[in-house]
């Protein structure tokens, strides 16, 4: 049986998450089930009552708050523990067009690929300020030279993953995930790929992006972090094991 299960990680949506839950389709083609489940990550406000209320299948609540990233990676493996063949993550604020799922879960049912990210075309975005068009544009620049293949739009949080990829996510980085799963996908020879999706405008500022800096620091860390894990430490352990072997042999 093939289960998808669509994850809304959220703290304090109340206003929110009811919206985004009715917005969700009730069968997605290529699955037998679609069930939703929502990650609520320490809310002080009525988020679970709106959730239950909207009919959510699965909720999970953390003792306290711990960061999207926490609530992201509690929720893919969740999902694992009941079933899930595919895990679609989306925002709890309806920023992603829920018709866009289908586009999202179709490479992976036709082509094999490992994630599917939506691509949001940040630049024809009008409702955004000039500033983090270009905080997108920066981000999607630097990944693009990271792994040599154009990643458009690499901080989109609207994503579908396999069930394979999921059970390798140990995330490190405290403050996102698209940054380190999209690198550790590809630095472990995982099939990645953006297609383009449709938003609603938002409703509320941005709780990731408090301050430009913070952002970008942060932002930057996950990247060296991820480089790091992924692809130059797994090369100096097989160089250094590799050095070893051949020197045992020689005795």
């Amino acid at each position: 049986m093939k289960k998808l299960v669509i994850q809304i990680p959220c703290w304090n949506e109340e206003a929110d998450i009811a919206r985004t839950l009715y917005s969700l389709p009730m069968q997605v083609e290529g699955f037998d089930v679609t069930e939703t489940l929502v990650i609520d990550d320490g809310s002080t406000d009525q988020t679970v009552f709106e959730a239950n209320k909207a009919g959510a299948h699965h909720i999970i609540t953390l003792n306290r708050h711990e960061g999207l990233a926490t609530a992201f990676e509690t929720g893919v493996h969740y999902a694992l523990s009941i079933g899930a063949s595919v895990v679609i993550n989306t925002d709890a604020d309806n920023q992603y067009c829920a018709s866009g799922i289908q586009d999202l879960v179709k490479p992976i049912l036709q082509e094999k690929i490992d994630m599917v990210i939506g691509d949001r075309n940040t630049s024809k975005l009008g409702f955004l300020p000039f500033w983090k068009k270009l905080l997108y544009r920066i981000a999607a620049h630097v990944v693009t030279w990271i792994i040599r293949t154009k990643a458009p739009d690499p901080t989109s949080g609207f994503r579908a993953m396999t069930r394979n990829f999921i059970s390798e996510i140990s995330l490190k980085d405290r403050h996102s995930y698209t940054i380190e799963t999209l690198l550790q996908a590809v630095f472990t020879g995982r099939k990645v790929k953006f297609v383009s999706v449709r938003t609603n405008p938002v409703t509320r500022p941005s709780r990731l992006i408090k301050s430009t800096l913070i952002y970008m620091f942060k932002t930057s860390w996950a990247m060296v972090y991820a480089i790091f894990t992924y692809a130059v430490k797994p090369k100096c352990l097989r160089l250094f094991f590799l050095k070893q072997v051949v020197l045992e042999g020689q005795d």
